[in-house]
């Protein structure tokens, strides 16, 4: 089964058991009813961070939308024509670099992030939850905003994060920039992984 239809189903199967609308949980996630229809039907891919607040919404662990789903490939390899894009935020994009994000402590991604609108050098809202992050810039200049300090990374530069200090990353230049990212520990193992991601 392709993974996104392994996903949908389960989704799908956890809110009718729960006797919840679509409109129950587009307003408890803030994701909209059309949104969630596409992905109950596998013909929209959803992002992690989105996957949290419906696991959460329904009283679920993210590990329980992939119990189907690591059995789908068993090619080791991500190749880079496999990498789906999907939104995070407005501004960031994600690739996940594993197909089989179940087995593993921590959890490889490709991030694309947008220029700041305007390109304004101002510090954007940071947050803090559990756990560590390593990140290492493959194009373009990320700006990370960790525990008050403000550092740029250019292409080759890398920096390990204590998630549990206040941080967030901006992009302060007209380009796109391209970073391999690491989170730890991995959410999809964490039952409470909602305030992992």
């Amino acid at each position: 089964m392709d993974p996104n239809k392994a996903i949908g189903a389960r989704i799908k199967l956890l809110r009718t058991g729960k006797q919840y609308t679509l409109k129950q949980v587009s307003e408890e996630t803030g994701l909209s009813m059309g949104f969630l229809s596409q992905v109950e039907r596998g013909i929209s891919s959803v992002a992690i961070d989105s996957l949290a607040k419906i696991a959460s919404c329904l009283g679920a662990s993210l590990s329980s939308f992939f119990d189907e789903v690591s059995a789908v490939n068993v090619d080791p390899v991500v190749h880079d024509f496999e990498q789906k894009f999907t939104p995070v935020n407005d501004q960031m994009y994600q690739a996940t670099l594993s197909h089989d994000v179940m087995r593993y402590n921590f959890l490889p991604r490709v991030f694309l992030l947008m220029p700041s609108a305007g390109g304004e050098e101002s510090e954007p809202e940071v947050y803090t939850h559990f756990g560590e992050e390593f990140l290492y810039v493959l194009e373009g200049v990320v700006t990370v905003f960790c525990n008050g300090a403000r550092h740029v990374l250019y292409p080759g530069n890398s920096m390990q994060i204590d998630s549990s200090l206040p941080h967030n990353l901006a992009n302060e230049t007209n380009k796109p920039a391209k970073m391999l990212y690491i989170n730890y520990p991995n959410p999809f193992l964490s039952k409470t992984a909602a305030d992992y991601v």
